[in-house]
């Protein structure tokens, strides 16, 4: 059987901490900067983890983890 590839789309969006946890970086924080708060961007600055356990099980298995 062939070696099973790293889907690279999710391999650039998240990632596995030591204990197994996905983090990934929060939404918005790209553009149209100037009309959101100083508060609100330092809030999305922060990476956060996946919350729902049917994506996380999903999101590794595209890691192959």
């Amino acid at each position: 059987m062939p070696k099973a590839k790293t889907h690279k789309g999710t391999a650039k969006r998240f990632r596995l901490t030591r204990r197994g946890k996905l983090m990934r970086h929060r939404a918005n924080c790209n553009h149209i900067l100037t009309k959101k708060s100083a508060d609100r961007k330092r809030r999305l600055r922060n990476s956060t983890s996946v919350p729902v356990k049917g994506d996380v099980k999903k999101i590794k298995r595209m890691l192959n983890k």
